[in-house]
């Protein structure tokens, strides 16, 4: 279509044929001002306009602006000449600019405007590798601490020798940047507001004044129109000689137009072009812009052989392949990096016995060959692909990428002459345009991740980032410390994200899981009692503290939190802290906001007193903090700050230790936060036709929801927002189908998610959905997922226009059940406080433990709360959140506990608070349950013992070897039923586990990791426990019938040693006895120490089966002696014991060598003593042996030595 003359064309309609049910469902849209040169109109980012109508659409997206600009001057600008704008004074301190112009150029390089500064600063906009670059420096000084540099870079693609059009509008530091109407809003580094320029500001090029270091940038070589900075038209100045442009050879006011074509490739397209037959030389230069690292350029047929060109790993490589008498190849390569989008420019030249390779123009690093060879042309070449059978087939078969510039033989291609079919050949190629698309700009990659395209597509690289996906959109990460907690973490170091995919990047904060409420810790950088000296009113010290996190990280934790708090301490001596209520405060603190704060830790805002003038007993009454009152002797102020608003302390202004003998120590803790609101934040719906609203989902490219939901409903819609045509909505398809169903323009597309179990069991349940340009994600309970991907074409914006419905909406089928922690674009939506005003649904939801109630250990019950759970531990032998801490205790040498097992002790002990221990009031048993762990390294000794106001008792023992006994005496047995479990020792020092289960004559008994074994009690005995009395732990104090063999042998000096994890029959007598708050009939004589050293399991492994001299064959018990360990608290022994075993080889070897070093250097007398016979009537032995027989056959046959050591 010839519109004539300019025109600025805002929408484009289609129509359906009349009562026909044909209409266009997408076309493609060229513009162009001349002609030539034309380029697509780009509609999310596709070359392709699709309809979201059938039959009329009305009000297209905007063509950019720079395509139909409205009428202006022109300037040419030839690379050499510059226009320069002087000001009206020689400097010029300027607080606002707003600045307008439109180029067009074929060049990636160029200044399109400077202006700089005595003072360092400037301001320069310039295309760098065809992209615009604003550079502004607004100040900085000499010494570096204010760095004012700014750079901010926008578009690309930009030498495509269109209209674009530039505004930047700046005020103080706050920029705005648009380019064809995509604008960027920055703030300029530093810390000044004016921008102080000199002389002039130039347009096309750096000033012919400029300074030394900045003449390396290329000028601007294009057009330029509409030129106009702070209301100055400059064009218009330019056109009236106002304005100095004597660099210009000719300046001229209409804008010189391209001489190049480009030619457009897609993967089926070829270009071919003649060249001369039978000729010794192949030359051939073009132009190429590509994102594929890979593709045919150039492919000719020679008279003996073929010439290829192509692009592998983005170099260029060259195969010359003769094949006429003896065959022949040469192989070169040059650049690297082109597939980039840049113009790169490549000449080849081939003839006998030489080759050269050229890339952009770069003659020092050609890569030249003279290989031998003998080269005949066969008079045509194929550009951009090559389908044709040949006997020497070219490696690729085409290209995708756009070439200009094409000269064959030395000569430029006439295209227009093969475009009318008077040159050459051609397919699917189309001419004069270039329809290369940058896929990553704007870049879909978000969170700092990588983008990387080819021709069709974008891809993202998440590593580093913290985020996965297609577009880096979703965190790896858990929100908080709570959401650790329920995936059953124990406390550690943990990254948390608070908003999800939001702008704020993970961080590192400790998480204390130790109590029913989970602590977030982030840190500081400030030593405790920091000494501040030298400081008054009128020059305070400050001191800035940082933390592990930036303040927007530590802010979405408070804003979160329910609580929070963070001590500070001042310890002082002759330094004022407040200075009482009505004087100016000598020390003041900073917190969130950048907010002075007048009170201290212990008080509130607007009080301006510590703790002790609160409570009323501060050292001296008269003042309101201890230290105010300005004594010589230390004091301290101190208490937590918990008006969460206003934390953390980021900075501390001191006042008052300037004076002789004045001084005082800082102590800033850490910020503690407790619980996550967001993350139990839920609305219970009750019925099919209720819903929550809120305003509209904004998730044009990039979308994702998550939250938790439970039901006993088998379907139900989640969520819905809704546009012109366009919606998105997530429901519940059926009792075991989750549906994510969405339409951008493109039709209706749903992704469902299966569940092999039920989803309507009333237990919590994760959804996440995510929609991007890319792909299309749902998941179910993070492992149950379904991918979709987009189509390479069409739209990618979600437009939607109605409110978002949470729960039910236009009469789809109402959710019944909960829904929870709902967060779409990482903003988690206030379910509860809009349900406390919609009728129908009801502020949070109940019934967590069905989810939740699994990480109950060791028999720990599950109670609700109306934001979570929290596990009781009050039956069990544990503690801690989960009931998974070990509770234990340490027993000197008689020690012993008592716990009252009878009916009448134990019901005068109830406890009214209701945390009183469970004891069952049937003392008769027909089974019982014990467990314990314990380590000793004295024996023997009683562990437990159970009595009973008959006959019958219960005792396992420890016996003088350090093994094992369990003795049961039920009554009609002459003697106790003993079970000697082997002949382990059990008295080494290290942790033993015993489990001791009996039900009738049946007995089940399991030693630390080892499979249970069963014993039977005789047939003889009875069954039932009968008048159970009393359990003792160590020790046996006891009046009434007791065995005298434990007394005699075991009872004394009692056990030695740790116990932990003692459960007998629903109670926990250890436990008891340790926690003051559980009212149970328990005592302890002696001193019993908290500890848990009996906890950790054996250490030391096992022999094996085969070398065991304790192995128990008869009792049938196969111990698995070579079992693989596993130590719950993290702490492993084996290297302890490794040690020890090592340092007492060590010492061995030592004293060996004592020895044999001793016994080599000795002084030593070894002498026979062979006295004869009347030996003592002699004078002396001498006589005795001369005057007897000589053979000395009486002699005493013994050898005697004497060691010196």
């Amino acid at each position: 279509v010839d519109l004539g003359s300019r025109k600025q064309v805002t929408a484009i309609a289609t129509q359906g044929r009349y009562s026909s049910s044909d209409w266009t469902t997408r076309y493609r849209l060229l513009y162009s001002d001349t002609g030539r040169n034309w380029k697509p109109y780009h509609q999310d980012g596709n070359i392709w306009v699709r309809q979201k109508h059938r039959t009329f659409y009305w009000g297209g997206g905007h063509l950019p602006s720079g395509s139909v600009t409205a009428w202006a001057d022109v300037i040419n600008f030839d690379g050499q000449g510059v226009i320069s704008y002087r000001f009206k004074m020689k400097k010029m301190k300027i607080l606002k600019d707003v600045i307008t112009l439109k180029f067009k150029t074929s060049e990636s390089e160029g200044v399109i405007l400077h202006g700089e500064g005595q003072q360092g600063d400037y301001i320069t906009l310039e295309l760098k590798k065809a992209r615009l670059v604003l550079q502004i420096n607004l100040g900085s000084n000499q010494y570096g601490s204010i760095l004012g540099h700014t750079s901010v870079t926008t578009g690309s693609l930009l030498d495509d020798h269109h209209w674009h059009s530039v505004l930047i509008e700046r005020y103080r530091r706050n920029v705005n940047f648009t380019l064809d109407q995509h604008t960027q809003h920055f703030r300029t580094n530093g810390e000044f507001d004016y921008l102080d320029l000199d002389y002039e500001l130039s347009f096309g090029g750096m000033p012919s004044s400029g300074k030394p270091s900045t003449g390396s940038r290329k000028n601007f070589r294009g057009c330029m129109e509409s030129i106009s900075y702070n209301g100055e038209n400059i064009t218009d100045l330019a056109r009236r000689k106002k304005l100095d442009t004597s660099s210009f050879r000719n300046l001229s006011f209409s804008c010189i137009e391209s001489h190049t074509s480009p030619v457009f490739f897609n993967a089926t397209s070829y270009l071919q072009l003649p060249g001369r037959r039978g000729h010794d030389t192949v030359s051939v230069s073009f132009q190429f812009r590509t994102w594929n690292p890979s593709g045919l350029l150039l492919f000719g047929i020679l008279a003996d052989g073929a010439v290829e060109m192509g692009l592998k790993e983005g170099r260029v490589s060259v195969g010359i392949n003769v094949t006429s008498g003896k065959s022949t190849r040469i192989d070169i390569s040059a650049g690297s990096g082109l597939h980039d989008g840049q113009w790169h420019d490549v000449s080849f030249l081939a003839k006998e016995n030489f080759a050269m390779l050229t890339i952009d123009g770069d003659e020092a690093s050609a890569v030249r060959t003279n290989t031998a060879i003998q080269i005949k042309t066969g008079g045509s070449y194929y550009f951009g692909g090559y389908f044709q059978r040949t006997s020497l087939p070219p490696a690729q078969r085409s290209f995708q990428g756009c070439m200009q510039l094409v000269h064959v033989d030395d000569q430029l291609a006439d295209l227009h002459a093969v475009e009318q079919g008077r040159l050459g050949a051609f397919e699917n190629v189309s001419l004069d345009m270039c329809a290369i698309i940058d896929r990553c700009m704007p870049n879909h990659c978000e969170h700092g991740g990588r983008c990387t395209q080819s021709w069709d597509s974008f891809r993202c690289s998440c590593d580093g980032t913290g985020y996965f996906g297609a577009t880096c959109h979703t965190s790896i990460y858990e929100q908080s410390c709570e959401a650790y907690k329920h995936l059953g973490k124990t406390s550690d170091t943990y990254w948390i994200d608070p908003d999800g995919s939001g702008p704020l990047s993970p961080f590192r904060v400790n998480c204390n899981m130790t109590e029913d409420k989970v602590w977030t810790t982030v840190t500081n950088s400030l030593p405790p009692q920091t000494s501040v000296t030298g400081s008054s009113r009128e020059r305070r010290t400050v001191l800035q503290l940082n933390y592990s996190a930036s303040m927007e990280q530590v802010s979405a934790i408070t804003g979160s939190a329910e609580y929070c708090e963070q001590h500070v301490g001042y310890s002082c001596r002759m330094s004022r802290l407040l200075n009482t209520p009505e004087g100016t405060p000598y020390t003041w603190w900073v917190g969130k906001g950048n907010e002075k704060h007048f009170y201290w830790g212990g008080s509130g805002p607007g009080i301006q007193k510590c703790v002790c003038g609160i409570e009323r007993n501060c050292t001296d009454p008269k003042y309101f903090c201890n230290c105010d009152a300005d004594q010589k002797q230390w004091r301290e102020d101190s208490g937590l700050l918990v008006y969460k608003e206003h934390l953390p302390v980021n900075q501390v202004a001191i006042g008052d230790t300037n004076r002789p003998g004045s001084e005082a120590k800082l102590t800033v803790g850490p910020l503690r936060c407790q619980g996550d609101s967001s993350y139990w934040n839920a609305a219970s719906f009750n019925t099919p036709s209720s819903y929550l609203h809120f305003s509209t989902f904004q998730g044009e490219t990039s979308a994702d929801i998550s939250f938790y939901f439970k039901t006993s409903a088998p379907y139900g819609v989640f969520l819905e927002n809704l546009g012109n045509t366009d919606f998105i909505r997530l429901e519940l398809k059926s009792r075991n189908m989750v549906s994510f169903s969405f339409d951008v323009g493109n039709g209706p597309v749903e992704l469902n998610v299966q569940s092999p179990t039920l989803l309507n069991d009333d237990q919590w349940h994760r959804v996440s959905a995510e929609r991007n340009v890319k792909e299309a994600v749902l998941q179910l309970d993070q492992q149950y997922r379904e991918v979709r991907l987009a189509p390479p074409q069409g739209h990618t914006r979600l437009e939607l226009y109605s409110q978002l419905y949470v729960g039910a909406a236009g009469g789809q089928r109402g959710f019944l059940g909960c829904i929870r922690s709902l967060k779409m674009n990482g903003v988690t939506l206030d379910l509860e406080e809009r349900a406390r005003v919609t009728p129908g649904v009801k502020p949070g939801c109940s019934g967590h433990c069905t989810s939740y109630g699994i990480y109950c250990q060791n028999g720990g019950k599950c109670v609700e709360k109306y934001n979570g759970y929290a596990c009781d531990c009050t039956v069990t032998a544990y503690d801690g959140p989960f009931c998974s801490k070990d509770i234990g205790g340490f027993f000197e040498a008689g020690t012993l506990i008592k716990y009252s097992l009878d009916s009448d002790t134990a019901a005068a002990s109830q406890d009214p608070t209701g945390l009183s221990q469970n004891v069952a009031t049937e003392t008769n048993w027909t089974g019982e349950d014990l467990a314990f762990s314990f380590s000793t390294s004295s024996a023997p000794s009683i562990l437990v013992y159970i009595s009973s106001r008959s006959q019958d008792y219960l005792a396992v023992v420890l016996r003088h070897n350090g093994t094992l006994e369990i003795r049961y005496n039920l009554g009609s047995l002459r003697e106790p039923f003993t079970i000697d479990v082997d002949q382990r020792n059990l008295a080494n020092g290290q942790p033993h586990t015993v489990n001791i289960s009996r039900v009738g004559r049946s007995i089940q008994l399991q030693v630390d990791h080892y499979p249970p074994v069963s014993y039977s009690l005789p047939d003889t005995s009875d069954t039932q426990f009968n008048l159970a009395k009393t359990l003792f732990l160590g020790k046996v104090f006891e009046t009434g019938h007791i065995d005298p063999v434990l007394i005699e042998r075991y009872n004394t000096p009692g056990f030695v040693g740790c116990f932990s994890r003692v459960q007998f029959n629903g109670i926990a007598p250890l436990k008891a006895a340790l926690r003051s708050q559980i009212a149970a009939p328990v005592s302890v004589q002696g001193k019993l120490v908290e500890s848990n050293c009996g906890a950790s399991p054996l250490t030391i492994p096992p022999m094996s089966a085969a070398t065991d001299p304790w192995r128990l064959d008869s009792a049938g018990a196969d111990f698995p002696f070579n079992e693989e360990r596993v130590i719950p608290d993290g702490v492993n022994r084996n290297s302890a014991i490794i040690g020890g075993v090592i340092a007492v080889v060590i010492f061995t070897i030592l004293c060996t060598l004592v020895f044999l070093i001793r016994y080599m250097f000795r002084h030593k007398g070894t002498y026979h003593t062979n006295e004869a016979k009347g030996a003592e009537t002699a004078d002396n032995g001498d006589a005795a042996i001369i005057g007897h027989d000589p053979t000395f056959t009486e002699t005493i046959d013994e050898s005697k030595k004497e060691w010196f050591i």
